[in-house]
């Protein structure tokens, strides 16, 4: 009812508006079309023939719908705002391309085709209007008013048709009369503006013609404005005494001045027509327009059907796409492992500036424990001193057993062969084999002293670093020196490397949009609103909105072969610098493993030194001891020997 009864303005339009996308959201859920189960009459009057006509049909009321809402915006237009010509155009345009000409006279192609350009002249003559007040080119002035003719002429054509003057009756001849009064009339302006145009250029003969053209017409126009309005007649008036007095003017200066010829009509170029208004676009499912789905609940099964068919779609273009990344993406991997490129290690010139925190720890530790190497050395030196002591003690037993063996041999040449003395204790004996067990000891650790003293010979200079100045141990580790050359070099190749990274960031973004886009696409909602033939249509509008995703990433994908040669480059020109940095990076690392074992062998070092210490100190014991038995045994001896002699 309030679609029947909407108020005279742009309310009523709204209503007429929200009604009609409803029925069209009612239509797509229910079969209420002609001959489809759910049908009802629809009853309407003709404006025309004031006849009621019904059909059971649902786009039947949608199209009267239309045709209310097309004469409102023509009324409104009419009355004030500009803009409602092209809505009323745009609604008349859309009934006459998506409805049956056939549910009423009213809607005959020939009627919707006169009152479409009816609106697009009216509003043609707007923008019109609005030209000549703001002082447009004179050329671009003729355009507009010829269009302005041209819609008219259209009109016409339309009102000339047969059964149009029948439905019409009456009206139709006092319509075409108007429409081609207004048909000459705007020749007129557009002829007046040709050859204000004219003057500009100083074709002066062209000016006559055209100023004397506009005339005529306008005096046609004056004949069929015959019982127009006082409004209509005065604008004609003033109308006349614009163009007739550029008329005179024009043709008494070229008679007296210029003197140029003045050329036929038709010889000059014909104004073309420049269509700058359209009929606004009707869409009468536009969720901004008719307000929430009323019926939005009631999703049929067809509707499901091609939600799947659409998702398929998506699908389908998804995996098109990752085709191409993924072999894009192998290109890329395979040519990066070849490369043996790492971009978080191609730069580590910044470690040479720092000492690693694994030397730290070990400088740290020392400096609680300054004492460190002065302790080792003295426990060095201790073990030494005991060394020597042992060694000298087994000397002098050694030298005592040599010297009493010596002194036995000069006896048994003086004497020969003598018995040894009645109850000789076995004690040379006894001592020389307990010195020659103590002298194989003595020998085997001498060679581990010799190791040991050797081992904290070549840690101690290391110790004393680590103990000293962190300057020191900073200046003692290898840096690499490179040429301004050789910085640009890596430098140009850290650029190319992080343009890599870049692509391949940007490349993973792109992909996961699209993902998320795809995921959350549901167009069910439409689907439901749209009739099954125009579904394909659909699917392809739904799918343009990847079309700028997928063109970003076809250039990303594009990008990777310029970047790549660009890297091939910047590594054939890196080789030299990579080698000079490989050899600086094994230096450096075996500097770090020399230092840090000299720190963990400290404590071995310790232990061994002591262990050291408690052997030789138990061996000087020993040592000590057999030194006395072999004393004591070789004066023994001797006294024998005396004895002997002096018999």
């Amino acid at each position: 009812q309030s679609a029947v009864s909407v108020p005279r303005d742009f309310e009523g339009c709204s209503t007429l508006r929200k009604y009609l996308g409803q029925l069209h959201f009612l239509q797509s859920r229910i079969p209420m079309g002609n001959g489809q189960d759910a049908a009802v009459p629809v009853t309407w009057t003709e404006i025309f023939s004031g006849k009621a006509v019904t059909h059971e049909d649902i786009k039947y009321e949608q199209a009267c719908v239309l045709y209310n809402l097309g004469a409102l915006h023509s009324m409104l237009g009419a009355m004030d705002k500009r803009v409602s010509e092209e809505c009323a155009a745009g609604a008349f345009t859309y009934l006459r391309d998506h409805f049956p000409h056939s549910y009423s006279v009213d809607m005959s192609h020939q009627i919707l085709s006169l009152n479409i350009n009816l609106m697009l002249g009216q509003a043609q003559e707007c923008l019109l209007e609005k030209s000549m007040l703001d002082n447009r080119k004179s050329f671009l002035v003729a355009r507009i008013s010829a269009q302005v003719v041209d819609y008219y002429k259209e009109a016409c054509r339309a009102l000339e048709n047969s059964e149009t003057a029948s439905l019409l009756g009456k009206i139709q001849k006092d319509w075409k009369k108007l429409v081609q009064m207004k048909i000459y009339y705007f020749a007129a302006v557009a002829h007046l503006h040709m050859g204000k145009q004219a003057e500009e250029q100083q074709k002066f003969g062209e000016r006559v013609i055209y100023f004397q053209s506009a005339l005529d017409k306008l005096n046609e126009a004056i004949k069929l404005a015959k019982g127009q309005p006082e409004t209509v007649q005065e604008a004609l008036r003033f109308t006349m005494d614009v163009i007739g007095g550029k008329y005179n003017s024009a043709k008494k200066d070229n008679d007296f001045i210029y003197h140029e010829a003045v050329p036929a009509l038709d010889t000059l170029q014909s104004v073309k027509g420049a269509p700058l208004v359209k009929a606004l676009p009707v869409n009468p499912t536009d969720p901004a327009v008719t307000g929430p789905d009323i019926f939005a609940k009631l999703v049929p099964m067809a509707a499901h059907e091609a939600s799947s068919l659409y998702s398929e779609e998506k699908a389908k273009l998804l995996r098109d796409v990752m085709a191409k990344i993924e072999a894009k993406n192998e290109v890329l991997d395979q040519f990066m492992d070849s490369m043996q490129l790492d971009p978080e290690t191609v730069d580590n010139l910044d470690m040479y500036n720092h000492i690693p925190p694994v030397l730290m720890e070990k400088c740290a530790a020392l400096s609680v424990r300054p004492d460190t190497v002065r302790n080792l050395v003295q426990s060095m030196q201790v073990l030494s001193g005991v060394f020597t002591d042992v060694e000298a003690s087994l000397k002098e037993i050694r030298d005592l057993l040599e010297e009493d063996e010596a002194q036995e041999r000069k006896l048994q040449e003086l004497l020969g062969r003598v018995p040894p003395a009645p109850g000789s204790p076995p004690g040379l004996a006894e001592v020389s084999k307990e010195c020659s067990k103590y002298l194989e000891l003595h020998e085997k650790a001498s060679f581990t002293n010799t190791e040991l003293h050797r081992a904290m010979n070549l840690h101690l200079g290391n110790l004393r670093l680590l103990g000293g100045p962190l300057e020191q141990v900073r200046a003692a580790l290898p840096t690499p020196t490179l040429s301004e050359e050789d910085k640009q070099v890596l430098q140009n190749l850290k650029r190319i490397l992080a343009k890599v990274q870049e692509m391949r960031d940007q490349r993973m973004s792109l992909e996961q949009q699209l993902r998320e886009m795809i995921q959350k696409d549901d167009i069910t909602t439409s689907l439901v609103t749209t009739d099954r033939s125009e579904m394909k249509k659909l699917f392809e509008e739904q799918l343009k909105k990847y079309d700028q995703l997928k063109v970003y990433l076809e250039q990303n994908l594009a990008a990777q072969e310029n970047v790549l040669k660009a890297l091939t480059d910047a590594n054939v020109k890196y080789a030299a610098v990579r080698k000079a940095l490989a050899e600086v990076e094994h230096k450096w690392n075996t500097t770090v493993q020399t230092l840090v074992a000299s720190y963990e062998a400290y404590e071995d070092l310790m232990k061994k030194s002591q262990e050291g210490k408690d052997f030789y100190t138990d061996l000087e014991g020993k040592a000590a001891k057999l030194l006395e038995r072999a004393r004591a045994a070789c004066q023994a001896s001797e006294a024998h020997r005396q004895q002997l002699l002096e018999r």
